[in-house]
């Protein structure tokens, strides 16, 4: 299992934290999160993503389902910077 830190901008920081997509879209994969949001307020917010294989995970971001996921929840694929754990 890897541990990945993500960030990114969303349009809605309480619709993205509400949002059921983020389960919906990753679940069937194995991969778990746990959410974040920039406590000065910002459009800023971040996952703790737990991944059985990151190939996986590097190829299913690169999916039609991911980029609709992301419209859904309001994300800027733009601002999107994934680190992982060293």
């Amino acid at each position: 299992m890897a541990t990945l830190l993500v960030f990114h901008e969303v349009d809605d920081v309480d619709h993205w934290l509400a949002s059921t997509r983020r389960e919906d879209f990753f679940g069937p994969l194995g991969i778990t999160t746990r959410t974040f949001r920039d406590p000065t307020g910002t459009s800023r917010v971040g996952l703790i993503v737990d991944v059985p294989d990151v190939a996986a995970f590097e190829a299913s971001m690169q999916t039609e389902g991911a980029a609709e996921a992301m419209r859904a929840d309001g994300v800027r694929p733009d601002t999107l910077l994934v680190l992982a754990e060293a």
